[in-house]
């Protein structure tokens, strides 16, 4: 367990001196601040209409949604772009058979590498997801039901494509890995479009397709819940009433 955690640190402290921390954090604050100034002029062009509260609410929501699912195929990227080298790499600069020559086993520096580049996630994710909540609060008073929900959501999707990356790069080479998990995760979103069209026709076997699927990534699943967690309540009745 100790060798765990150190390779976690390791891990952590490696992708800060590669900038790639940095650059996190950059591009979040510039995402945000351009995001949230949208919102703000919507809003207000909203409120020189007359427009009511309640629509500019609801309006703000699906805003944030799209927000949200934009920020999803990031937090996608990101995690399939820095699990695909994170074995791969060693095995190809011979990092690991120096590390594995140590009384270190090989499910050790995995699952090290592994919960180092979760925490990196997670906080990238929590950070950018919350911040990104409080601004949209700022500048026009709306609030998702279950903001903290809503992040875990998308936390978790990125961390499934994170394991799969990983998983891929004790086999493949670190772009082969990459590129599997981004079109398994394209092929995630697109069962989840099916699943929804064979339910309108009711098409019993497209349905049955799309729903094994998706268990076998359940990204598109994780989604779902960010936006249930995003949606005002007005929305959700409206929807579970039309069902």
């Amino acid at each position: 367990m100790r060798a765990i955690w150190i390779i976690a640190r390791l891990t952590a402290t490696e992708a800060a001196r590669r900038r790639i921390l940095w650059v996190l954090l950059v591009l979040t604050i510039v995402s945000v601040s351009l995001t949230t100034w949208g919102i703000e002029r919507l809003v207000s062009l909203a409120r020189e209409a007359g427009s009511s509260e309640l629509e500019i609410q609801v309006g703000v929501s699906q805003v944030l949604i799209l927000v949200a699912f934009m920020f999803s195929f990031v937090l996608a990227m990101t995690a399939a772009f820095l699990g695909a080298p994170a074995i791969a790499s060693d095995l190809e600069s011979g990092v690991a058979h120096a590390m594995l020559a140590r009384p270190i086993r090989r499910a050790d520096l995995v699952a090290g590498r592994w919960v180092g580049l979760v925490a990196i996630i997670v906080a990238y994710a929590a950070g950018s997801g919350l911040l990104e909540i409080a601004a949209v609060r700022f500048v026009s008073g709306y609030m998702p039901p279950e903001p903290i929900l809503a992040v875990l959501f998308l936390s978790s999707q990125a961390v499934v494509l994170l394991t799969f990356a990983m998983l891929l790069s004790t086999r493949l080479p670190a772009i082969a890995s990459g590129a599997v998990c981004v079109v398994l995760f394209g092929l995630g979103w697109m069962s989840g479009v099916f699943a929804g069209i064979g339910r309108f026709f009711d098409a019993g076997p497209l349905v049955d397709v799309a729903e094994a699927s998706r268990w076998l990534l359940p990204s598109d699943g994780l989604w779902r819940g960010a936006i249930f967690s995003l949606e005002p309540p007005l929305v959700v009745l409206a929807a579970v009433g039309r069902s």
